[in-house]
């Protein structure tokens, strides 16, 4: 049992960490799906405030009693675009809590393994087995999920970051650019991960439940 303490300390450190992935895929499922309806309203902004710009209000007789309604509607239509913005910033936070909540996780894991790794044998870090997929597998996922909220994190923020009212014809692309993103990456990555898994983190919560049983028998 002594030797078998290493993997065991490893193997736990796993099980700790992989539900945290999943409830963590909820949270960024969630907010990508709550910027989609603030990403439309942005657009959708930046499409009347062109129109307003290229309308000649001049022109119509029955605006040119109101010589400054065009820039009031503006200076409107900017301010709502603004608290649209404002709202985005705020989910882009909640992205950032997921993938530094990931990250924390990850990190303690590949603690726990540099701490066991002398005691580890390549048979015990490779060998997978009928319920468990190995050590070294389950460690090189963790790696491509870390890597895959960094990258789609960046991508985003860079993306809002780029918003300028002097683009209206970028803001209204937007969402396209958005779902690009997407698109562009393996959307159920995460997904196909923990079904990996799921078996695994099945057994050690059995073992651990006739542990217990096994103490207060």
């Amino acid at each position: 049992m002594a030797q078998n303490q290493p993997l065991l300390a490893v193997q736990e450190a796993l099980k700790k960490c992989f539900p945290v992935v999943g409830e963590q895929q909820g949270l960024w499922q969630s907010t990508l799906h709550d910027c989609l309806p603030l990403l439309a309203s942005l657009s959708n902004l930046a499409e009347q405030l062109q129109a307003s710009q290229n309308l000649r209000f001049e022109e119509v007789p029955a605006l040119r009693s109101f010589p400054d309604l065009q820039e009031r509607l503006k200076r409107k239509q900017l301010e709502a675009g603004d608290t649209v913005l404002d709202k985005l910033a705020e989910k882009l936070a909640s992205l950032l809590k997921v993938r530094d909540a990931v990250s924390n996780h990850v990190e303690r894991v590949f603690h726990t393994y540099e701490q066991h790794a002398a005691m580890l044998s390549m048979d015990a870090v490779l060998q997978p087995s009928v319920l468990s997929p190995s050590v070294a597998d389950m460690l090189e996922w963790l790696q491509d999920i870390e890597r895959h909220y960094r990258s789609s994190y960046l991508k985003r923020k860079y993306l809002l970051s780029s918003v300028h009212w002097g683009d209206l014809e970028g803001i209204q692309a937007l969402p396209k650019a958005w779902d690009q993103i997407s698109e562009d990456e393996h959307q159920d990555l995460v997904q196909d991960i923990l079904l990996h898994v799921s078996f695994f983190l099945e057994e050690q919560g059995s073992s651990m439940l006739s542990g217990d049983l096994e103490l207060h028998s």
